[in-house]
């Protein structure tokens, strides 16, 4: 094996294979995925005026997609780490830019909806396989490094989403923009799938092969010599694979039941889906402990939850979810719909944002495991502060009249706590997870986070509304933030619980 470490290599193969070039790969559909998220508020107005969509069908085609990409994470993780991550990578990716493409051509509501249900499951497909080949190829400082990327990304992508949507509809016109913004989704996709069949090493679907070439060869040989040969013989092991159907299918309607009800403006019946969906998840862990009982393999090992780091570190984000990424809905709302700012020009006071985040990031990343859990205090205290100083930027705006420019200097701050919570949280709630459960872990974490981002969306811009229907918009704005920031107080709790049972991070020097 060469020194650089750069360098992997794998059985099956004189290849080598060059761990920047797969970070690439990960991380820019990634980065798709979450822009396909935050981007899609500031487009709703052009596709209602273009595709003559309702209030339910727009309700839709930001639901829709939360809930598929939701409802496959852990499956999707489990299925990567048992026959092969790069595989249902290349297959989600696929998959993503191709509902992507119909999305951009979609002729009706209905089927824009379809299509965004789609590319929920290809974003569901290839999310865990990232986290799982970072687990997989890293170690220390230098997955360290790689988690700082990928959180740089995240924090970046939902940031700079609507900017970029902004930007294209303001180039291309309503009813050109939207649709170019789903469109510019296929060909990076493509590229993507591409470089991934060039420059993944496909470790785990090589070892099938062989290991199914090996079985052919040996029941050739078996026929040749006129000996029975029988699975479970020496030389003609079958290698069993244990998917555990079961648990990825009540799990899945678990997470739907949970979603759907903070998705829905129904209100009503749909309510009763949510103890139904704690029920199905209690039935779920006990179905996997009796799993595994048996000397099967579960979907998710509960075992997994007993690493501290991981447990706490879903928790963190989980909570942290709940408050933040309502943070850019309630501003595209204030600003569009009670300013009368345009597309454009709400994505740009979230550029800061995007900016400070990648500094931030990249600044945590290299101390995650040095400092991590301090880190993401102070990450999560910058974030409440600047959340509540952007509720006093909207107060000037309306009663001394600046221009809603100013916002931006709040949400830089707020950005600064994006990027160093995302970069050293996901570090350390994945540092003791064995690497054979890195798609898995991956696929928990992101799921929790997706739960917190449907519950928080529907809690906070129903409290705005509910605001904004009896008093002034700064007023709904000022609410929606004070429920923000009390999320993300519940998150620093747990986050300083975290430092205290867990300590700074696995490099941190005792001082006594």
């Amino acid at each position: 094996m060469s020194d650089d470490p750069n360098l992997i290599r794998v059985e099956g193969t004189d290849r080598v294979f060059h761990r920047g070039r797969i970070l690439v790969v990960l991380l820019i559909p990634i980065a798709m995925a979450l822009v396909a998220v935050s981007s899609i508020n500031v487009a709703l107005p052009s596709i209602s005026r273009g595709l003559g969509a309702t209030d339910t069908d727009l309700q839709w085609v930001l639901s829709g997609y939360a809930l598929t990409f939701g409802i496959s994470l852990v499956p999707a993780g489990r299925a990567g780490d048992v026959l092969g991550r790069g595989a249902f990578f290349v297959i989600g990716l696929l998959l993503f830019s191709v509902a992507s493409l119909a999305c951009g051509l979609a002729p009706t509501p209905d089927f824009l909806n379809v299509a965004r249900f789609v590319q929920g499951i290809g974003a569901g497909l290839y999310n865990p396989q990232t986290m799982g080949m970072i687990q997989q190829y890293w170690r220390g400082m230098e997955r360290a490094r790689a988690f700082a990327l990928f959180g740089m990304v995240v924090a970046v992508s939902v940031a700079v989403g609507p900017v970029l949507a902004g930007f294209i509809i303001q180039a291309f016109g309503p009813e050109i923009g939207w649709r170019a913004s789903f469109l510019i989704n296929f060909p990076l996709g493509l590229i993507g799938c591409v470089l991934a069949l060039r420059w993944f090493p496909f470790g785990k679907e090589r070892q099938r092969r062989a290991a199914k070439k090996g079985l052919r060869e040996a029941r050739r040989l078996a026929r040749r010599n006129r000996r029975p040969g029988r699975l479970g013989s020496p030389g003609l092991v079958r290698e069993r694979i244990d998917l555990d159907p079961v648990g990825a299918v009540v799990l899945a309607v678990a997470v739907l039941c949970v979603m759907l009800p903070f998705m829905s403006r129904t209100g009503g019946v749909i309510w009763l889906l949510l103890p139904a969906g704690l029920v199905l998840v209690a039935l779920w862990a006990m179905w996997e402990r009796h799993y595994k009982a048996r000397g099967r393999a579960p979907m998710v090992d509960l075992e997994l939850f007993s690493f501290t780091s991981f447990s706490n570190g879903t928790l963190v984000a989980g909570t942290y979810f709940l408050g933040s990424t309502s943070i850019f809905v309630v501003v595209a709302l204030y600003l569009q719909n009670g300013l009368g700012a345009s597309a454009l020009e709400t994505g740009l006071v979230g550029l800061p944002n995007a900016v400070v985040s990648a500094f931030s990031s990249a600044w945590a990343g290299r101390r995650a495991l040095i400092k991590g859990r301090s880190i993401v205090v102070g990450a999560l205290v910058c974030a409440i502060v600047g959340s509540a100083l952007s509720v006093a930027v909207a107060v000037l705006i309306e009663n001394a009249g600046i221009g809603f420019g100013w916002l931006a200097l709040p949400l830089m701050l707020v950005g600064l706590g994006q990027g160093a919570l995302g970069s050293a949280n996901q570090t350390l709630s994945l540092e003791d997870v064995p690497t054979s459960y890195g798609g898995t872990a991956g696929g928990v974490k992101s799921t929790a986070e997706r739960i917190g981002t449907a519950i928080g969306n529907a809690m906070i811009t129903a409290i705005f509304f509910g605001v904004v229907g009896v008093a002034a918009w700064e007023h709904g704005f000022a609410a929606a933030f004070g429920a923000i920031c009390v999320c993300l107080l519940v998150s620093l709790v747990v986050a300083v619980r975290d430092r205290k049972v867990s300590g700074d991070g696995p490099m941190a020097v005792e001082t006594r």
